[in-house]
């Protein structure tokens, strides 16, 4: 993508780093808590975006440079035009360097009620992991909260995933 690896590092990477670190990771939200730990285990970063947050569709597109990003800290940013981002028909961007820079926009929180949870791999052995992964986070998902969860691998052969927002 054209990215510094040093400078902007894969989400999973960043977590390992902290997590080898630090010993630990923080405690955010059970539900991010959790992916963050999937993502641990299975080096593949893993986003959770709050749909209520979201004016869809969302897309995973690249940015045309006026798009609007809340940073965590509360900064707007725009995307350089040319990034790939997660952006919605409002013209905000919910993710930037694919989930590696998630936006405080969409972030869980104490009041969220519907998510939307993106693993993104490219590495060799992605197409066997991120299924692995899926059945993982469906199976926490259904023993912690009871909930069903409709997943969906997409490829450029099936780009779309559809579900009850």
């Amino acid at each position: 993508m054209g990215l510094k690896p040093t400078q902007y590092r894969c989400a999973a990477e960043s977590l390992l780093r902290r997590f080898r670190k630090e010993g630990s990771l923080p405690r955010l939200h059970p539900l991010v808590d959790l992916c963050n730990a999937v993502s641990l285990a299975f080096a593949i970063p893993v986003a959770v975006l709050d749909v209520a947050a979201v004016t869809w569709p969302l897309q995973v597109r690249y940015a045309g440079g006026d798009e609007d990003y809340l940073t965590f800290g509360g900064e707007m940013e725009h995307p350089a035009a040319g990034e790939v981002i997660f952006a919605d028909e409002a013209g905000r961007a919910h993710a930037r360097r694919w989930t590696n820079r998630q936006s405080g926009l969409s972030a869980v929180q104490d009041t969220t009620t519907a998510v939307l949870i993106v693993a993104e791999a490219l590495h060799d052995s992605a197409v066997q992991d991120v299924p692995e992964l899926m059945t993982a986070v469906v199976a926490e998902l259904a023993a912690t909260w009871s909930v069903p969860s409709p997943a969906a691998v997409l490829t450029s052969a099936a780009p779309r995933f559809t579900f009850g927002v």
